[in-house]
């Protein structure tokens, strides 16, 4: 049996979605760990899976035109060869590796990766890959220098996190600067690439959801507005953030979380 969501819960639950999706820190791991934290069950992934139709819905809003010039430049001939067209094919390459592996390891994802001890270590691992991502890294190439090598490389990376705690956003923004992109560079494709990725999963779950009268109707609609508006602010901040600053601050803030949940794990406490 789920257990119901009421309307302080979701508000909590999608403004933790909306946060966490789009910044290196793992939006599955910070769904599972809050309700932990405050005593609350556990929603379950096919929840967590349609909150993510609001951060889907404020990561269209914000590169809406970026998404309608790939459509036109695929439908123009002129255009078709050009960069805004190779793109989008590298979006749908990218989306490839995580659309195959969310196939075929559905059960453990929703199951036994969901742990805590799991989501600890990943916030950890991923952390320390990007420090030394952060330092190694040559950030100097931009979005249009991609090809269709750095698209797959990219998705596969996306593939890894479906274990939470991994981050989607902060795995692909490790392997796109690991290939050499710039931090604003590679958190753009990032975002892009979240598109195919967040609308198949939220999609795929949302009849079950709806079926459910513990999950659907209001808490479910309040969810999703407020992911929408902080998913929205948050991918404007990182972006910004980007140009300027490195990743570190989330290096430091991954570690600490994921030795913290270690110690509460430890303790009993989780």
């Amino acid at each position: 049996m789920v257990p119901p969501v009421n309307i302080v819960q979701a508000v909590v639950l999608g403004l933790v979605q909306g946060i966490t999706e789009f910044l290196p820190i793992s939006s599955t791991a910070h769904l599972r760990i809050v309700p932990a934290l405050l005593g609350w069950p556990d929603a379950g992934a096919a929840y967590t899976a349609v909150l993510q139709l609001g951060t889907l819905a404020a990561v269209v809003g914000f590169f809406l035109r970026d998404l309608l010039g790939m459509l036109r430049a695929v439908l123009d001939p002129v255009q078709r060869r050009g960069p805004e067209a190779r793109r989008l094919l590298y979006m749908i390459a990218g989306t490839i590796p995580v659309g195959v592996a969310g196939l075929l390891f559905k059960h453990a994802i929703e199951g036994p990766l969901r742990s805590p001890v799991v989501i600890a270590i990943s916030l950890i691992v991923v952390g320390l890959l990007m420090a030394v991502v952060e330092k190694l890294a040559a950030h100097r190439r931009g979005i249009d220098d991609m090809t269709m090598r750095d698209a797959l490389l990219i998705g596969l990376g996306q593939a890894l996190a479906l274990v939470p705690g991994v981050s989607r956003s902060g795995i692909t923004l490790v392997t796109a600067m690991a290939l050499g992109l710039r931090r604003d560079a590679a958190a753009r494709f990032s975002f892009l690439l979240s598109v195919p990725a967040i609308a198949a999963a939220g999609i795929f779950e949302l009849p079950k959801v709806l079926r459910t009268p513990n999950l659907a109707g209001a808490p479910l609609v309040i969810g999703l507005l407020v992911a929408f508006v902080s998913g929205y602010l948050s991918i404007a901040w990182l972006l910004k953030f980007l140009r300027t600053r490195t990743t570190i601050p989330f290096v430091v803030y991954r570690v600490a979380m994921g030795a913290a949940l270690l110690l509460m794990i430890a303790r009993g406490q989780l």
